[in-house]
């Protein structure tokens, strides 16, 4: 069967078309949902809320884009909104900004170290982490996505790098850092 004709099964709400769909796109997706979440288990409910979404809104898409650029943004956009109106951000001035850089040009350093040290950020730091490094939005885009002034946005990924750095700095110091 044709994505296009996944989709058009999925519109009209056919189970198993969108346990196909779900199958297809699920580990993407999930790997997105971790990225943005504290721990596994919120990332599973993450997963879950996004696909709850996607189904709701496939009326929707109209085959314009990727459906996996369409899906990955309703993904973002219900991690994100967990945050959204708890007020995780600090509103600060532009002149408060350090331009920090991390260096992880270490073959020593393992990715499920970076998940995790990602994972550990505060939630203000993670989400304009991930949605600038990761994701590649403009600090204006986050601003917009988050409810946030572009300042804070910069100023949130400028501490976000600088507790990185020193996470990544203590774990290269320590002696069995080689084996991990």
């Amino acid at each position: 069967m044709s994505l296009d004709q996944l989709i058009e099964r999925c519109k009209k709400n056919d189970a198993q078309a969108q346990s196909q769909l779900y199958k297809l796109y699920a580990s993407k997706l999930f790997s997105i949902c971790l990225k943005y979440s504290r721990n596994y288990v919120e990332a599973e409910d993450n997963l879950q809320d996004a696909y709850i979404t996607i189904f709701k809104k496939i009326n929707q898409f109209k085959n314009q884009g990727s459906l996996e650029g369409w899906m990955k943004r309703i993904t973002i956009n219900t991690a994100l909104q967990r945050y959204r109106s708890v007020g995780v951000f600090d509103i600060v001035n532009e002149g408060q900004i350090e331009d920090v850089t991390v260096d992880i040009d270490d073959d020593h350093i393992h990715i499920d170290f970076l998940l995790n040290i990602i994972q550990e950020l505060p939630d203000r730091y993670r989400l304009v982490f991930n949605l600038y490094a990761l994701d590649d939005y403009s600090h204006k885009e986050i601003a917009k996505l988050l409810d946030i002034s572009t300042g804070t946005s910069k100023s949130n990924l400028s501490r976000a790098r600088l507790i990185l750095k020193e996470k990544i700095e203590q774990y290269k110091a320590r002696p069995n850092s080689q084996s991990l």
